[in-house]
């Protein structure tokens, strides 16, 4: 099997794959997401825990071949993210240059962090727009 390497792409192109259908995915912290805010419909999981979302790698639970936008905090995040799916073989994966921050600024979808501070382990939450 060949292994497709993501694609780092400014977030407009990533926003622009998100409203085209694209499964999107926020890793950073519960943390990071209560200070810096979230993206509505997004589904968050734990950047350490991919099989949360997406099945074991020998048995997937979303197909190969869904368009897939990660974001995190930064690309240093978001990067690790997508080049363990696509070494999965997902075939279609993007990822946020500049993470969250270039996302919010490029003015797309994005709702106001609680500026709460979390305590306790981070539980990941699934939903899909």
């Amino acid at each position: 099997m060949t292994q497709h390497q993501p694609l780092l792409a400014p977030a407009t192109d990533a926003g622009a794959r998100v409203a085209d259908g694209a499964f999107l995915i926020d890793v950073r912290s519960e943390g990071g997401r209560a200070t810096g805010g979230t993206i509505p419909g997004a589904t968050v999981t734990d950047r350490d825990d991919l099989d949360a979302i997406f099945g074991s790698a020998s048995a997937p639970a979303v197909s190969l071949d869904t368009p897939v936008v990660v974001v995190c905090g930064s690309e240093r995040g978001s990067g690790p993210v997508a080049e363990a799916l696509a070494a999965r073989g997902y075939t279609n994966v993007t990822h946020v240059e500049g993470g969250f921050p270039a996302w919010r600024d490029a003015g797309l979808p994005a709702e106001p962090g609680t500026g709460a501070t979390p305590s306790g382990p981070h539980e990941p939450v699934r939903q899909r727009a």
